[in-house]
């Protein structure tokens, strides 16, 4: 049995049915409305699965029944209650080096707080938020200018084979985790936003996370792209594609496309000393 939801749930799911494993059975979200339509789609693990010719489950509680030998969680969003883990034993694979970054965005916070490395773990589910015991964990470095979309991907290819090493060798007797828990709170949108009192470096992370913005002329810019020039400087204001140490290279206003940061400031004609964020 199998549980997810989002597209980073996806690979694992291909891998096991690619390892040859018997998955009877995805637990995933119901269909949700997106966008402003009343039409809804299913979750990236739900349209996996149909096509993979896989039964789908909604309801959490409804695999008590299905006789499995084993579940395996990943990122699949929701709380499992003690009645269905004592009825089904369950592992979950963690996008970080557990007990580091507990909890709803281990990868994100991991490159916010400026890690060197992170990593993902095969744990054994228990009623807490990632407090289970460890079966095996795999260190990945992060890159000075990955994205966390490449760090993601980097962690679910190898979080993808840990599950099958690891499952076709037999689980083992997991270890406690050790060491000072940290928490990986959901992201709100001004995790977003970027601190122009921060350093260029800090700030660089956060065009790192993807979605990062500030605002020019009391309108809304997307920062897409950016290269470090000056690592400890802060500051907002321009000069030319200069703002505090940080060159921006790719931007996007509002209701327009990504453009070069320079073709905007062709059009926007920004003044001696203007700044951004006001």
């Amino acid at each position: 049995m199998y549980l997810g939801t989002p597209d980073m749930a996806v690979p694992p799911l291909h891998a096991l049915v690619a390892a040859g494993f018997d998955v009877a059975a995805v637990v995933t979200r119901a269909d949700a409305r997106r966008g402003r339509g009343s039409d809804v789609s299913p979750s990236p693990v739900k349209a996996a699965a149909l096509e993979l010719g896989i039964p789908v489950l909604h309801r959490v509680d409804e695999v008590r029944d299905l006789h499995v030998e084993l579940g395996v969680v990943v990122a699949f969003g929701r709380l499992i209650g003690p009645e269905v883990l004592a009825a089904v034993p369950m592992v979950n694979l963690h996008f970080s080096l557990l007990p580091r970054w507990r909890g709803a965005a281990p990868v994100e916070r991991a490159l916010l707080a400026g890690d060197a490395t992170t990593g993902v773990c095969l744990m054994q589910l228990d009623e807490g938020l990632d407090t289970g015991p460890v079966h095996a964990c795999i260190e990945v470095p992060i890159g000075p200018e990955q994205t966390a979309d490449e760090l993601r991907r980097e962690l679910v290819d190898t979080g993808s084979r840990l599950l099958i090493e690891q499952l076709q060798t037999g689980l083992g007797a997991p270890q406690p985790q050790v060491g000072e828990p940290t928490y990986a709170a959901k992201l709100q949108p001004d995790d977003r936003r970027l601190d122009w009192t921060a350093t260029a470096t800090e700030r660089h992370r956060t065009v790192r996370l993807g979605g990062a913005f500030t605002t020019f002329r009391g309108r809304r810019l997307r920062v897409v792209s950016a290269v470090v020039v000056d690592a400890a400087a802060v500051g907002d204001q321009l000069d030319g594609d200069i703002v505090g140490g940080l060159r921006l290279l790719t931007v996007q206003p509002e209701s327009k496309a990504p453009m070069p940061f320079l073709a905007f400031a062709n059009g926007a004609r920004p003044l001696p000393g203007e700044r951004l964020g006001g």
